[in-house]
């Protein structure tokens, strides 16, 4: 999502560099010209160069079909009821497991395509549906907490690591009189706003087949803190991720949780000085569990054997490791391969508390499989309710248990 561990890797390295041997070998239709190969995504053209590089190599021609984001899915239910799906699928990484069940999706094994072995856990966990993997994201992403260099330097102030430190922060860096919060996050009515509630969801032990727990409580009491403190604004449960970095480059909020595909706005504002870190733990004995993002890349079932083939070496080819620095160039996202994002983060240090987290990121399918939509949807429900004083955090989520079925 801009908006994805109790899983196995499968297969070693040598098994994928078979797959990845096919890729340069090149395949031609039975007229003599090359195959015509259908990409359908939810990107834009600055993606086109990275499937043209991997088209010359798997040996087929490539058309970029471009889809709003919030029209995918729906699309490619019509497609798969009318059989007009696209030669290679993404998805964002939460959808591939109810895709998948609707039998629209090939497993990437039918092709002898198997995840790189250096991949985050969380990775393949996100693409596999009933033990068969459909798809592999070459970048991912996660959420971390920016926070503004000068805001903190010029309070005294080093990067919070605890609850008891962002919240006391938050307090320090808030001032009315400027309109300046000390801490904003995304608590909006959508998917956008259980993303973001999850790191202090999940670090504290909440859980989706339960989500009214005493840690999930506790959670729920944190976030209702800071805007108690007057810390955090009240209008956080209208803000969408994008209206969050907005604060913050405003300068109007000195802390904000938000993902690395930021980062190009960020760099381009001027006089800004920011640094990100993982997002602050209960106790210092936790690790941060955030939750992992990111599109996988998917064979759809369109009954052509040999395109499906082809497909399948494309998409073996985005994911090795040189494409996938190629595409976190143009992303800023981070390379699921984890030595690559180690040495993505050497020369981008920006992305360093992303490449930390996503080594802890946990997929949203990994529990409920295609029923994560009911939790999304009951989880930033009982968020709505806390923080808009209808209920107390521990009747919200009571209530939003009582939904999530």
């Amino acid at each position: 999502m801009k908006k994805s561990r109790m899983t196995v890797v499968v297969a070693g390295a040598a098994v994928f560099s078979l797959a990845l041997g096919a890729c340069s070998s090149g395949s031609v239709s039975s007229s003599g010209g090359k195959q015509n190969l259908t990409v359908e995504d939810y990107y834009t053209k600055t993606y086109d160069p990275i499937y043209q590089d991997c088209a010359t190599q798997v040996g087929v021609n490539v058309n970029p079909v471009h889809v709003a984001g919030a029209a995918l899915i729906a699309k490619v239910l019509q497609q798969a009821s009318s059989k007009t799906l696209p030669d290679v699928l993404m998805l964002d990484n939460p959808d591939v497991q109810q895709i998948a069940q609707t039998g629209a999706l090939a497993p990437l094994s039918d092709f002898g395509v198997t995840a790189p072995a250096g991949d985050v856990p969380a990775v393949v966990q996100a693409g596999t549906y009933q033990g068969k993997l459909y798809g592999i994201a070459p970048v991912i992403n996660s959420i971390a907490l920016y926070y503004n260099v000068d805001m903190l330097n010029a309070a005294g102030l080093t990067p919070p690591t605890t609850w008891d430190e962002l919240r006391a922060d938050a307090k320090s860096l808030t001032d009315p009189s400027k309109g300046v919060y000390g801490f904003a996050m995304s608590n909006i009515n959508t998917y956008e706003g259980t993303w973001q509630f999850l790191p202090f969801f999940w670090t504290n032990g909440g859980d989706e087949k339960n989500i009214s727990t005493p840690g999930a409580v506790q959670a729920l009491q944190f976030v209702l803190d800071l805007q108690n403190d007057g810390s955090m604004s009240k209008s956080s449960v209208t803000w969408a991720q994008s209206d969050v970095n907005n604060q913050f480059i405003a300068g109007k909020a000195a802390m904000m949780i938000n993902g690395p595909w930021q980062l190009p706005a960020l760099n381009a504002t001027k006089g800004l000085h920011f640094a990100s870190v993982p997002i602050p733990v209960r106790t210092s004995s936790q690790k941060v569990v955030a939750p992992l993002g990111g599109e996988t890349f998917n064979v759809p079932q369109t009954g052509d054997k040999t395109k499906m083939a082809l497909a399948g070496k494309f998409v073996a080819c985005l994911n090795t490791p040189a494409m996938q620095l190629k595409i976190a160039k143009v992303s800023g996202n981070v390379p699921a391969d984890e030595a690559t994002a180690a040495t993505w983060a050497q020369s981008h240090p920006q992305v360093k508390s992303f490449v930390e987290t996503v080594k802890t990121a946990r997929s949203r399918t990994a529990e409920l499989g295609p029923k994560w939509p009911t939790a999304a949807t009951a989880i930033y429900t009982a968020v709505q309710l806390a923080l808009t004083g209808k209920a107390t955090p521990a009747a919200a989520l009571q209530q939003a248990q009582a939904s999530n079925h």
